[in-house]
């Protein structure tokens, strides 16, 4: 499923070729979000413009929505979304720590997660989530008060399989680095419990992650990355890290998964959920990670935010109202080929044209694709460390004020 192509020397960066049923993969790869079964700003025929290879797409979202009848009539996500290359399916346990702990604190939610809505959390907001041994029940806001809906390992992949993704992912509880570590301890552990259930659920042909869990706590972290490393998957994730969102901070990311990756198996893919900013994907192509999925390119893309070769632009700012440079004058994306001025995107989104969001999200989503392109060729060429200190220079820390 995955061979290691090439790897840098002082580092664990490396690249490889991940196989699946539609396609391959080269990494380190970008996984665009699709939470719904789709892309959003983005027709079908679009994708491909993009250097997309990789989609990941939301279990719980599109369980709720589609409901166990659609579910069984479901013509698989690749006709949906009308993409024949490489799918991934999360789990549905993001939204056990979404849904509960997350909206109870009044957490954002944009910053780290593979769910591309925009709704945040207001500070005590109602917990929907109730988590036991055995799974989690859910109470969402649109059932009659007092129903509650079940999720626990087995159904989490049984649905994915409905969904038909290449790859699938174990059902898993994340925490929140404001979590102690009793709590954090006793949430790790159902995690490997849901582990080894949904590997006994899976009946499919599909590809299948563990995934790591252990907070901010470098034992739990080792010691998770030992269990969930040491099970027949075909490939890991690293969850609950979030970069700087829901109490965490870029450092801490860090050393997760320095707690993380060196117990994990070297010949297994592994992918880092939720985190998606430049310097974050070099520290996680630093410390072994081969996959990340990440709403910026495309919640960003929707609301002005551009990214350039130079840094990040808010294209709603007046100041671009006259402004006839191309978006990024190094892309080749299909907007910038085609002349398109930062004039004119803020005028799109001035008056609220629907091509405003279509084209910002081409060029984020290809942006972020072309980066990774680059970053796989310097590790190739030995260069991964320049590269990265080139790099982090130009976008650590990101002014989201510009």
């Amino acid at each position: 499923m995955f061979d290691i192509s090439a790897k840098d020397d002082k580092t664990r960066a490396r690249t490889g070729v991940l196989t699946t049923e539609h396609g391959l993969v080269h990494t380190p790869a970008y996984v665009v979000v699709g939470t719904h079964g789709a892309v959003r700003c983005l027709e079908a025929e679009d994708i491909p413009k993009t250097k997309t290879q990789l989609i990941i797409a939301n279990t719980y979202h599109l369980w709720r929505s589609l409901g166990d009848e659609g579910l069984h009539d479901y013509p698989g996500i690749h006709e949906v979304i009308g993409w024949q290359g490489p799918l991934m399916t999360d789990s549905g346990g993001f939204q056990v720590f979404s849904l509960g702990f997350l909206r109870e604190k009044g957490m954002r939610r944009g910053k780290g997660s593979s769910n591309d809505d925009d709704n945040g959390n207001d500070a005590g907001a109602k917990n929907l989530v109730r988590i036991t041994e055995a799974g989690a029940y859910f109470r969402p806001e649109d059932l009659p008060e007092g129903e509650e809906v079940y999720l626990d390992a087995e159904a989490s992949i049984k649905i994915q399989e409905q969904l038909g993704a290449d790859i699938i992912v174990a059902f898993d509880e994340p925490t929140s680095p404001l979590h102690d570590h009793s709590y954090t301890e006793a949430a790790m552990e159902r995690t490997h419990k849901w582990a080894e259930r949904s590997l006994a659920a899976k009946e499919s042909s599909q590809k299948i992650y563990g995934v790591v869990q252990g907070g901010a706590y470098e034992d739990l972290r080792s010691a998770s990355a030992k269990f969930i490393g040491a099970l027949p998957f075909d490939g890991f994730a690293v969850g609950g890290t979030y970069g700087d969102a829901y109490g965490g901070t870029k450092e801490k990311t860090r050393q997760m998964l320095k707690w993380s990756t060196p117990h994990l198996p070297e010949n297994k893919p592994r992918h880092l959920f939720g985190v998606g900013r430049i310097e974050d994907i070099l520290d996680g192509v630093e410390a072994g990670v081969d996959t990340f999925d990440c709403v910026i390119p495309t919640r960003e893309a929707r609301h002005g935010g551009i990214w350039t070769a130079e840094g990040r632009l808010n294209i709603k700012r007046g100041v671009f109202s006259g402004d006839d440079d191309a978006l990024d004058a190094l892309c080749a994306c299909p907007a910038c080929l085609d002349g398109l001025a930062r004039r004119e995107l803020y005028e799109l989104f001035k008056t609220k044209n629907p091509q405003a969001g279509r084209l910002a999200t081409i060029h984020n989503v290809y942006f972020f694709n072309e980066f990774m392109d680059k970053l796989r060729q310097a590790i190739k060429d030995g260069g991964f460390g320049e590269f990265k200190a080139e790099y982090s220079r130009r976008f650590s820390p990101v002014d989201n004020s510009k």
